[in-house]
């Protein structure tokens, strides 16, 4: 079994925060008659969608087959002109909270918080936005939630996870100011302050559990997939890097032991669900695994901080260069 040590962060950011957004700006939230409460049985979502006003249910519900629920970038709103605090009431709000909440594993969820509400830089214009694709009478009901570094994603109808198939999710982090930003856009080798690096950890004692010929076909000198929306999710059956049918019957059990433990942020139901869609699939057989050398190894220090594991079924590309910005598509 992998083992590594997290690094912890900013422990006493104030992440008990609300990633929300800042109580300044939650004074601007639209006045909305208070609902009666739903019904125990309702997943969080559902309870969400049953407590918009037909004003929010036309500002943030999309038809289910809406060309951007397929979309995702770095940083992108779902509903630009209608973000969390100035979009729903404080009770709504608290409910988005725990729907965030509750796609996270509790081990990590303090770091996620935190990142999100340091990558808003305290600012309105980068506060959040969330809705909905569909209504409870689509079986693919959908919440989003977006935002600078953030899109999240779950299946509207229970608290269940159901895994990551069919759109894509982005999680990303710059654990500077944005006045820090605009100087230095630059992580170091070993990402300070970042909580996604734990999985560019998990990836490099992967590879270096790998032969040296086998190492030698995962290393690309060229250029990684372009971070165009339009591209950056793209899957084709021509792939460059280690094919994965090279590996032994161990070392693809190791792989894939090493995409649950990358996984590890997220609830169980979810990761448990995405395991089971690739395993079962066998798409491991279909896999394509490369590093990325040059610039992208920051420091050249041999440890990878750009990677990307793809197939004509899924892309899973982690950035680490200037600073992580993370994409992961699984079709259904």
């Amino acid at each position: 079994m992998l083992l590594f040590n997290r690094r912890r962060f900013l422990a006493t950011a104030g992440t008990t925060a609300s990633v929300i957004g800042l109580a300044a700006i939650q004074s601007d939230a639209v006045a909305v008659e208070q609902p009666g409460k739903a019904a125990s049985s309702d997943s969080l979502p559902m309870q969400l969608y049953k407590s918009l006003s037909d004003e929010q249910r036309a500002r943030v519900c999309l038809p289910v087959d809406h060309p951007r629920r397929h979309f995702v970038s770095n940083w992108w709103y779902i509903h630009p002109e209608h973000r969390i605090p100035a979009t729903f009431n404080r009770e709504q709000q608290e409910l988005i909270q725990k729907i965030f909440d509750s796609l996270h594993s509790e081990e990590y969820l303090d770091d996620v918080k935190t990142q999100v509400r340091i990558d808003q830089y305290g600012q309105a214009k980068n506060a959040p936005a969330a809705g909905f694709f569909g209504t409870p009478d689509d079986d693919d009901f959908e919440f989003l939630y977006t935002g600078h570094h953030v899109t999240r994603r779950c299946n509207a109808h229970s608290d269940r996870g159901q895994g990551f198939g069919g759109a894509p999710i982005f999680y990303g982090h710059y654990p500077h100011s944005e006045e820090n930003m605009r100087d230095n856009f630059n992580e170091a080798s070993d990402h300070p302050g970042n909580p996604y690096w734990y999985q560019g950890r998990i990836f490099n004692q992967f590879v270096q559990g790998l032969t040296a010929e086998q190492q030698s076909q995962g290393l690309v000198t060229a250029e990684p997939r372009s971070e165009d929306p339009a591209e950056v999710i793209a899957m084709s059956p021509v792939s460059r890097g280690l094919a994965c049918t090279s590996l032994s019957t161990d070392q693809q059990r190791l792989f894939l032991e090493t995409m649950k433990q990358m996984l590890a942020m997220f609830r169980s139901d979810d990761v448990t669900a995405t395991m089971q869609a690739i395993e079962s699939r066998r798409l491991i057989q279909q896999m394509h695994v490369s590093w990325f050398a040059g610039r992208y190894d920051i420091g050249a220090d041999r440890v990878w901080d750009t990677w990307q594991i793809e197939s004509p079924e899924m892309v899973w590309y982690f950035r680490g260069q200037p600073h992580i910005h993370c994409y992961f598509h699984l079709k259904k």
